[in-house]
């Protein structure tokens, strides 16, 4: 019901009822808990519906895959009509650089001339046109290197190796293939692989070799007792190319080499 109540004017004045859009309620009142659950119960809700609705996306983890095999090149393939049949290269282990190449080389050297660049691990043979065969090489590890100029004396397919008496000295196992035993026989595991190439200065045996191997891990590494080690698919193809007398020029390595 309306109450009226007279004004100062004599007018009479309405008196609305106390109003709010907030409905007071007493704490702990039934009605007030039964809301309050209700808004929470709402929130959660709304919470639930938008993990459901807007789900994590599928993480697709792509297989990696595998790197492909290098193509074996034909030059390194087994060689099976060989005195002793020479097994593939593992060319896994060998970078593709120290393949078997010709590059442009500009040098002042004569075509023909071998060049052993023993810091780079690589083999020239001079070319005409500024250009170059280039192999990859094992040179000798410290103290065992050498270098000059010489000449290849002569050259020996599936030679004997014989270590020279102070390998010996260092490696009493070696023994058995001194001079006086006859060296060891020719063969895969022989040091000295499939071919030989002497070099002699001043007409006196350096001692020094270029020869072949079958370990493809050496390429390019400083491992050997001096001598100069190509792959045996290499070193048979160098011997095809140079004859006997062939001039050769070995650069040192300032921090291995011992100067002639």
């Amino acid at each position: 019901m309306t109450n009226l109540k007279n004004g100062q004017n004599g007018a009479s004045e309405r008196v609305l009822p106390a109003c709010s859009t907030h409905h007071h309620h007493r704490p702990g009142s039934s009605i007030g808990n039964l809301h309050r659950r209700g808004f929470l119960a709402g929130l959660a809700t709304v919470a639930l519906s938008g993990c459901v609705a807007t789900p994590e996306p599928a993480r697709v983890i792509a297989a990696q895959a595998p790197e492909p095999e290098p193509v074996l090149p034909a030059m390194y393939r087994a060689m099976p009509s060989e005195r002793f049949p020479i097994p593939a290269v593992d060319i896994k282990r060998l970078e593709p650089q120290l393949w078997r190449q010709v590059v442009d080389y500009p040098t002042d050297e004569r075509v023909g001339t071998l060049i052993v660049d023993t810091p780079a691990k690589y083999l020239y043979l001079v070319r005409e046109g500024g250009k170059a065969m280039r192999y990859g090489i094992g040179v000798g590890r410290d103290g065992f290197s050498w270098s000059g100029r010489a000449v290849i004396a002569y050259k020996r397919e599936w030679p004997t190796w014989t270590p020279p008496a102070e390998m010996i000295e260092r490696q009493p196992e070696l023994a058995p293939y001194s001079a006086a035993n006859g060296g060891m026989p020719p063969g895969l595991d022989n040091p000295l692989g499939a071919r030989a190439l002497y070099i002699f200065q001043d007409g006196r045996d350096t001692l020094y070799r270029l020869h072949g191997t079958n370990q493809a891990w050496s390429i390019g590494r400083a491992v050997s007792s001096g001598c100069i080690r190509l792959l045996n698919q290499d070193v048979i193809d160098l011997y095809g190319r140079v004859p006997d007398g062939t001039p050769i020029r070995v650069i040192p390595d300032p921090s291995t080499a011992i100067a002639a």
